[in-house]
């Protein structure tokens, strides 16, 4: 099979891939072939924001259930990677995959007589995404890349020597219930060639005769294919015989005019004023207006329902960034499902302007509410940020970072339930991984809620929208800013390290101190001294932690011995001068 593809662009963020592709798989002197290829190019928004996959494995000859092993694979790879959420980076997405994928086929050869010769398969796996490739390796099959004419092996046999010239695998899939796979990513060039074998080819034909085939390839790949095979057979192979070629025959360069061209399809909205109607939404009035965008209440002629509509500010028209960013926060919100995350709704009919919609909660920000209740019950506190740290969880679960996290962008309805808003300075892992010609904003924050990484360079995580609602969660029982509000004055690591923490239960005596040192810790300036995710941090404020308990039962000069020395010094200096008093008296 071979094909020879230009694949279109998906969306502004990608311009044109082009790709040759061929595969072939016999055999050879056996009477079953255990070995299963696959390669899957999507079209679609799916090629920008997966690539292209081409997978290969070998079922192990010893093992009872080989070539059900190395089928299962290769089909549940080929559907499961473009079945997982497209902000997951590629590595991710096959990480999860490989260990469903190696769970079941150790749990399925559970069944069997003998565990050992159960449902074990050999993979190697590569998937083009933007101009990189990404490697995925497990066992004894190979990848090789050919560049340049020189042909290297980019991938690392799993076997141990036992003589004799023979071998056992230490890795497969299948093999044990813990996986462990090699992942290597490059960047790509024009003209690259990449060939994925099994063991029934590359034991067989050297690498110098691989790449003197290779050289000669024509544009006919799947041919190539089948000459490696035959040649593999004709040399002595008594093993299946499978091979895969990719070949990049232009790499995906957006020109920064075609991108903008793009982005500007739509034209930005007019100026809306209530009682006007786009697109079969009527404007009922405005909600929210500030210099980067406009947030109305509408109601859909037609069904009589309410919703958010947010529009892009007329001062950015000309802003190639802006655009993307804007165009990307529905994209987000899209593809975030939690009912503690306000749901983007697709509006059903053609767009004449660039807009989206939201759901609408009639409610009020928590920022209004914190001035309303300035200083709630630690219970009522607790509610609301366990339902901000779960909206979180959904965005980290896709890995996105909110990045803004704030009072003004979360909102409580008449119920109590929070929604997090505003996608506009969300960071997502998959569109990181995909070239585009713009400089995208980068600190996007509100200084006074940011962590300090967005500050001193460092790359945020999941832990950066940690510390943001460890900021809120102080203020919420405190009503004032940790650091005594100096954190948006910091500008380097020595500013933030000079900042002094007030316990939370020195301004708010109902403050367990037990919470307040899981605050301590989230509020911390190195990232990995935090929770490892929002989640331990709000299990935490609910669950005494008794390392936080036994910190402030042990004696002081276990705790702060240089305070310690400090009150003893000054406790000795009063008794010198009362003993000298009373000497002169």
């Amino acid at each position: 099979m071979t094909r020879a593809r230009t694949l279109p662009a998906a969306s502004h963020l990608e311009a044109r891939l082009g790709l040759e592709m061929g595969q072939y798989s016999c055999a050879g002197r056996k009477a079953i072939n255990e070995d299963a290829i696959g390669i899957r190019a999507p079209d679609g928004p799916l090629l920008t924001t997966k690539g292209v996959a081409a997978v290969i494995a070998d079922g192990v000859s010893s093992a009872e259930a080989g070539r059900e092993a190395s089928q299962s694979c290769v089909t549940g790879f080929l559907s499961d990677y473009f079945s997982t959420p497209e902000t997951w980076t590629v590595r991710h997405s096959v990480q999860q995959i490989l260990t469903a994928l190696n769970r079941w086929l150790y749990r399925s050869g559970q069944g069997l007589p003998d565990a050992r010769r159960g449902f074990i398969t050999t993979m190697s796996a590569l998937v083009l995404k933007s101009q990189q490739a990404h490697l995925f390796h497990i066992g004894d099959s190979r990848i090789y890349l050919l560049r340049d004419g020189r042909l290297e092996q980019l991938t690392r046999d799993h076997t141990v020597p036992v003589g004799d010239g023979h071998r056992y695998l230490a890795r497969a899939l299948g093999l044990d219930i813990h996986l462990e796979a090699d992942y290597r990513n490059l960047a790509l060039e024009r003209g690259d060639l990449f060939l994925l074998t099994t063991d029934g080819v590359h034991d067989v034909l050297g690498a110098a005769q691989l790449a003197e085939l290779l050289v000669n390839a024509g544009d006919d790949l799947a041919a190539t294919c089948r000459t490696l095979c035959d040649t593999a057979l004709r040399a002595g192979s008594d093993d299946n015989l499978s091979c895969q070629l990719l070949r990049v025959s232009s790499l995906p360069t957006p020109e920064i005019d075609d991108v903008v061209g793009r982005l500007t399809q739509l034209r930005f909205p007019p100026p809306l004023a209530a009682g006007n109607v786009l697109d079969g939404f009527r404007i009922e009035r405005e909600l929210h207006a500030s210099p980067r965008s406009q947030v109305y209440l509408v109601r859909d002629v037609q069904s009589g329902e309410r919703f958010c509509m947010k529009t892009p500010s007329d001062n950015f028209s000309d802003d190639p960034a802006y655009i993307e960013r804007f165009v990307l926060e529905s994209w987000i919100g899209s593809r975030i499902n939690s009912p503690y995350v306000a749901r983007v709704v697709d509006p059903g009919r053609p767009r004449t302007c660039l807009y989206y919609l939201s759901e609408y909660v009639d409610g009020m920000t928590l920022a209004q509410w914190m001035r309303e209740h300035p200083r709630p019950a630690v219970e009522e506190a607790l509610y609301l940020v366990c339902q901000i740290a779960r909206g979180l969880r959904a965005l980290h679960r896709r890995e996105t970072l909110h990045q803004d996290l704030k009072p003004d962008n979360i909102l409580i309805d008449a119920s109590g339930q929070v929604k997090i808003i505003d996608f506009g300075s969300c960071s997502v892992a998959s569109i990181a991984e995909i070239a585009t010609p713009l400089v995208r904003d980068s600190a996007l924050g509100t200084a006074s809620y940011a962590a300090p990484e967005y500050t001193v360079g460092r790359k945020p995580d999941p832990r950066a929208d940690l510390f943001s609602l460890a900021v809120i969660t102080y203020e919420l029982l405190t009503g004032t800013a940790p650091f005594e509000g100096k954190l948006e004055r910091c500008r380097s690591q020595r500013d933030f390290l000079a900042t002094r923490y007030t316990p939370s239960y020195r301004i708010n005596p109902r403050v367990p101190h037990w919470m307040d040192g899981a605050l301590r810790k989230a509020l911390r300036f190195h990232p990995e001294r935090r929770h490892g995710d929002v989640s331990e941090f709000a299990h935490e404020l609910q669950h005494p932690n008794p390392a936080y308990l036994e910190y402030h039962q042990r004696p002081l000069m276990d705790r702060k011995p240089l305070l310690a020395w400090q009150l003893i010094a000054a406790a000795l200096a009063v008794a010198e001068l009362v003993t000298l008093a009373l000497l002169v008296g």
